[in-house]
């Protein structure tokens, strides 16, 4: 299986430019049946992920769940 990790890959990019970044690495899962863990402080950038993973302190806090 196929892992893509990305850490805070919009981080210096505008809203729109996130989102195509986002849209992409949502995209090549898909195609892929990769696994795309991303790692973000940007609330903006969750839209369309499977899963989201809330962590505090270096712990998983919470979990939700989003329709993809």
């Amino acid at each position: 299986m196929i892992s893509i990790l990305a850490d805070e890959p919009t981080a210096a990019l505008d809203t729109e430019r996130g989102r195509a970044v986002m849209d992409l690495l949502r995209g090549l899962g898909r195609e892929q049946r990769a696994a795309v863990i991303v790692v973000t402080h940007d609330q903006r950038m969750l839209e369309g992920f499977d899963r989201v993973y809330h962590m505090t302190d270096g712990r998983i806090g919470s979990v939700e769940a989003q329709a993809a």
